[in-house]
């Protein structure tokens, strides 16, 4: 398929499938806001909370494992009941949600409130991308998939905006969590006069809707008799339930799915929510003490992930999507590189402590080796380029590590005052920008294939009988290759020090890129109902490249 094909049919497009894809990427808006917003809010809700670090992670990580089990109910669910209401139902559920979060008055209801949220997200991860792609015409399926991502970049992206302006606002984080109430409402309106995907209809029998569906979302010249009956072919052709035993049977389908897990697990193990969940901490480790200005710069590198999604969202037709997804792939290799090589510099580079430590599990002379440990932290007196006197000391997890037991960094007053400051997870150093334009580097080289492509591949290589179950499957992988990460980053920046973690997760991008790069097929321009032959020939296919 040329290049202009897909330029000439969107400018025919009638306005209905504009409208489907903003208010189904509504719900990519809600997934990304919630990523994003929960590294700035948790900065002022630990303290008011007075939440431990098994607190903290358990917040974080509640709406994961929820989103993990609801996507895994929702292949059935939209099966069952369509697409539609199941994308009706995330919204709803997630407004509930937020509502519940902006309310909470301790932690339990905030936990609640999470969980809600991750149902919402789970139902929601999963529907919409197989909507997209079911309702898309082929030469835009593409671009039609990519625009959920987008709205999930851009959902990070307001999150960190939002947290950046609350942030010095009493009880802000209520705002924070509470405003995800509004796209929530949004959607659960503007979807209500949406259609049901035509493929759904087709396979309940309902042929007649579908095609006043197809009429609606395909330009006039359309052969929308050509599309329906490839559809019922592919319908009535297949005998298959769309049940775990039978997907394991074909071979073809069992193969497309190891294909997708393989995409959603190496999305997550190459390390991007360990920077959208953690961005600020990764901030305030490489030197930025300042909350809200480590607030600012989480915001100013995710708007690079954001940016990074239009150039997805241009090439995803033009270059296709194997290699989209093999040069972000290598691309995140260098970056995670950089930002290794800047942590493992500002480790072996750190201050040292000048007075010895009476503390017997605090013993260390620089200030590297002091802050590896999860019990102590750097006390200095003095600026980041003129250190007059430092100690390590005990961290008070009573105040979640902003505080010493004891010593000068005991005393509130000073500091709030400036005169002394407490570094317990991150070291002064001079070349903290490189730590920066690693992060931002990550995300602008992420953004456009790995980020879009493991939901656009997943939502188009199955076939109709198959498809929801399939993608309900590589969802769930998703998040809980989500979970494993997000609860294991910190411990494993104290185990491998923060440089170990990201020479890991290079290490993991790295044979991500091999095996893809072996396993990966190009579906640019064949329509669904033909992908299961694709997967029907050689295992490899270097040939594509």
């Amino acid at each position: 398929m040329g290049e202009d094909s897909g330029k000439d049919a969107s400018t025919n497009l009638p306005l209905a499938i504009y409208l489907l894809a903003a208010f189904s990427a509504l719900g990519g808006f809600l997934f990304g806001y919630d990523t994003g917003v929960v590294s700035g809010a948790m900065i002022l809700i630990r303290e008011e909370f007075e939440l431990n670090t098994i607190w903290h992670e358990v917040i974080v990580s509640a709406t994961i494992a929820a989103a993990w089990l609801s996507a895994l109910i929702a292949g059935p669910a939209t099966d069952y009941f369509g697409r539609r209401p199941v994308i009706l139902s995330a919204s709803l559920v997630f407004a509930v949600g937020a509502v519940v979060m902006g309310a909470a008055q301790e932690k339990i209801m905030l936990l609640i409130g999470r969980i809600i949220v991750g149902i919402g997200i789970g139902f929601a991860s999963m529907s919409v991308p197989v909507y997209l792609s079911e309702s898309s015409p082929v030469e835009l399926r593409g671009r039609m998939t990519v625009t959920n991502t987008l709205f999930i970049t851009g959902g990070q992206t307001v999150a960190s905006i939002i947290c950046g302006a609350f942030s010095t606002v009493t009880e802000g984080w209520r705002y924070m969590l509470g405003l995800a109430g509004l796209p929530a409402v949004m959607q659960l309106v503007g979807f209500s006069f949406l259609p049901e995907s035509p493929r759904w209809l087709v396979a309940q029998g309902r042929i007649r809707e579908a095609r006043d569906v197809l009429r609606k979302i395909r330009c006039e010249s359309a052969d929308l008799d050509t599309e329906l009956d490839a559809i019922k072919e592919a319908v009535s052709g297949s005998s298959h339930e769309g049940g775990i035993k039978q997907i394991l049977k074909s071979r073809p389908v069992r193969r497309a799915l190891l294909l997708g897990c393989l995409l959603q697990l190496f999305q997550q193990i190459s390390g991007i929510n360990t920077v959208m969940y953690y961005s600020a901490s990764i901030i305030t480790m490489a030197g930025v003490s300042d909350k809200s200005l480590a607030i600012w710069l989480a915001a100013a590198t995710s708007s690079m992930n954001f940016l990074g999604t239009f150039i997805g969202l241009w090439l995803v037709e033009r270059l296709g999507r194997r290699p989209l997804t093999l040069g972000s792939l290598f691309g995140t290799m260098v970056s995670l590189l950089l930002l290794a090589l800047s942590f493992q510099m500002a480790y072996n580079d750190s201050p040292n402590v000048s007075v010895p430590s009476t503390v017997p599990d605090c013993q260390a002379d620089t200030c590297g080796v002091c802050t590896s440990q999860s019990a102590c932290g750097f006390c200095y007196v003095g600026d980041n380029s003129n250190i007059t006197s430092s100690f390590c000391v005990a961290a008070d997890h009573a105040s979640y590590n902003e505080m010493s037991t004891s010593g000068l960094c005991a005393n509130s007053s000073l500091l709030d005052s400036g005169t002394v400051t407490f570094a317990y997870d991150w070291c002064p150093f001079q070349y903290a920008w490189l730590s920066l334009m690693g992060l931002a580097l990550y995300l602008l080289c992420f953004s456009p294939g790995m980020g879009p492509m493991p939901w656009t591949i997943n939502s188009e290589i199955y076939p109709g009988w198959a498809r929801s179950s399939c993608t309900s499957i590589t969802t769930a992988v998703n998040w809980a290759s989500n979970l494993l990460v997000s609860l294991t980053f910190l411990t494993l920046t104290e185990v491998l020090l923060k440089q170990g973690a990201f020479y890991l997760y290079m290490g993991l991008a790295g044979l991500g890129f091999v095996i893809l790069f072996l396993l990966l097929p190009e579906t640019r321009g064949i329509p669904l109902e033909n992908m299961e032959k694709l997967f029907s020939g050689s295992v490899f296919h270097i040939s594509r490249w």
